[in-house]
């Protein structure tokens, strides 16, 4: 080869590699810049991502303490303890499993001591590894783990500027076995059994046979079940628990009825570890007045434990509690549901905001009519509020995507929505939702496919898919808080804005692209000559005319400011 084309070529190679290794400097340095800037951004509740898990069925980071109290019947499928605990929970936050999901909060099922025995369901045994079935408020399932674990969990948590949501539970106790006796009858009923057609036969009743249910409405005084007595001496925790509980009666005024006992014993977890939020169980079925004082309580053991631990505080956000009213389709219906001969607004009961059950029927719309809906009436000045929209839950037998099949559309739709976005886990793996044998929502509860994670090159890339979203959402809150305004119907592009004090956001998004060259306008949100980043693509663009040239091989493109 001549002397001077072999020169050319390698000044040509050398300029390629330069060009390339620039591109990819430019790149990391607006990832960086955009890293930054997302940590600077302050949370908001109604702009959070919440991951929902079943804490038997995520990870099992401790096989030691898979079996406990003899609960060792054979089970109904998926009816039976698993060997998810609190620990695992711990090790993916430190792997930065939540963190790489964009996940800013965790809610998990109730992890207080369940019952010991099992019910029989015909074709086996069902345990209470769903956690929904107390024995003991004041004490961990060790299934689950220990308070030490739990303690563990939320400074780990904290530290990765993830919040903790915990389930509560005062509905009932657990089912009655032969291992577990009845509470006594001034604690509990055990019928008649709910009907649903009045606040009454939906309230003063039993959800369901072998359901023992609180007489939240009393303000009887009682005194403490024997069994509960008998089980803190062999514990050896008597004294305390009954000093405690002395203490609580003293500072409150409240009567020893049934209610106050486990609203102390919930709240002690707040104050003792600073979970930051509930998510209230079956709410419907309790007295209105009953979740305003437990939510009081609760505001009061948050402070408590701020001011006990200023290092440990993550910002100046106050106890947050969502509400389950099974079945309650807000968007449509508004703030009051409605039981048929009365409504109750459960926001002005101590309530932040309540789940979303219509979330599922509006996935099946087009984005515009889903985004433009929920933003008029989340951001109405006068009556707006929030609610935590969901695609997937443990006890929804109908969820919007139970085949697995629109798994990346599941993903766009709910974490582009307004409003609080919970993650049902699995939801970004395509977890199986139909498990061969199983009977009702035991088909929703099989455990986290964690193998698929790891090796399967579709369930990766779907898992990218949701990663980036969710780093984008928890990034921008305009995007679960903001007002909503399409810019383009085809292509579609939307911008989101958002201002709250002195903190202002906005993005704008495109969806449904063809690939290639696009043309995108921008709105008011991004003066012109401003840099822009793709948070998809990772490309920077500059605002020209009111619109940017992107050139992406993707559907979608996340464009914010790079600052």
């Amino acid at each position: 080869m001549n002397t001077i084309y072999r020169n050319l070529l390698i000044v040509c190679l050398m300029t390629l590699v330069s060009i390339s290794a620039c591109k990819k400097e430019n790149q990391n340095a607006a990832e960086s810049t955009q890293e930054e800037s997302n940590n600077e951004t302050p949370f908001f509740w109604e702009n959070a991502n919440l991951y929902f898990l079943l804490t038997d069925r995520f990870n099992n980071a401790d096989p030691d303490n898979d079996m406990n109290f003899d609960r060792d019947l054979p089970t109904a499928p998926m009816r039976g303890f698993q060997g998810g605990d609190i620990k695992g929970i711990t090790a993916k936050i430190k792997e930065g499993y939540f963190s790489d999901l964009g996940i800013n909060a965790i809610w998990f099922t109730p992890v207080v001591e369940q019952i010991h025995g099992g019910t029989d369901e015909g074709t086996g045994f069902t345990y209470g590894f769903h956690g929904y079935w107390a024995k003991d408020w004041t004490a961990l399932d060790p299934n689950f783990g220990t308070m030490e674990d739990l303690e563990e969990l939320v400074k780990v948590a904290h530290e990765n500027k993830i919040r903790i949501v915990m389930d509560a539970v005062i509905n009932h106790t657990g089912p009655v076995t032969e291992k577990d006796p009845v509470w006594p009858s001034e604690w509990v009923r055990t019928s008649p059994k709910c009907e649903f057609d009045s606040y009454e036969t939906a309230v003063t009743c039993t959800l369901v046979e072998n359901l023992p249910d609180i007489l939240t409405e009393s303000n009887d005084p009682v005194d403490l079940p024997e069994a509960l007595i008998n089980k803190w001496k062999t514990e050896g925790r008597y004294e305390q628990e009954m000093a405690e509980l002395d203490s609580f009666f003293e500072r409150t005024g409240y009567p020893r009825a049934p209610r106050f006992y486990i609203i102390k014993w919930l709240s002690d977890f707040v104050r003792d570890f600073g979970i930051d939020g509930f998510r209230a169980d079956t709410v419907r079925h309790i007295e209105e007045g009953v979740w305003a004082e437990f939510k009081n309580e609760c505001d009061s053991a948050f402070l408590d434990w701020k001011n006990n631990n200023p290092e440990l505080v993550l910002d100046d956000n106050d106890f947050y509690m969502v509400g389950e009213v099974y079945g309650y389709y807000i968007i449509s219906t508004g703030k009051s549901f409605d039981f048929g001969d009365v409504k109750v607004n459960y926001y002005d009961h101590g309530f932040d905001s309540m789940i979303n059950f219509e979330f599922k029927q509006s996935a099946e719309k087009d984005y515009e009519s889903i985004f433009s809906s929920y933003s008029n009436m989340l951001n109405n000045d006068t009556s707006g509020f929030q609610v935590l929209n969901y695609l997937t839950s443990h006890d929804d037998s109908t969820p919007f995507d139970k085949e697995r099949a629109k798994t990346y559309e599941s993903a766009t739709k709910l974490l582009l929505s307004p409003g609080t976005a919970q993650i049902y886990y699995g939801d970004e793996s395509a977890r199986n939702l139909i498990i061969e044998g199983t009977q009702g929502d035991a088909t929703l509860r099989s455990f986290m496919n964690w193998e698929d994670i790891d090796s399967n090159p579709e369930t990766q890339s779907l898992l990218e898919h949701w990663q980036k979203l969710g780093k984008f959402r928890i990034a921008h809150p305009s995007i679960g808080a903001g007002n909503h305004k399409m810019l383009s119907e085809s292509p579609y592009v939307f911008q989101r804005q958002f201002k709250k004090d002195d903190f202002e956001d906005a993005v704008v998004v495109a969806l449904d692209l063809a690939g290639g060259e696009q043309i995108i306008p921008v709105g008011n949100s991004f003066s012109d000559g401003a840099t822009l980043f793709d948070a998809y693509s990772g490309n920077k663009v500059v605002v020209k005319n009111g619109t940017v040239e992107i050139n992406s091989p993707h559907s979608i493109v996340l464009l914010e400011e790079v600052r």
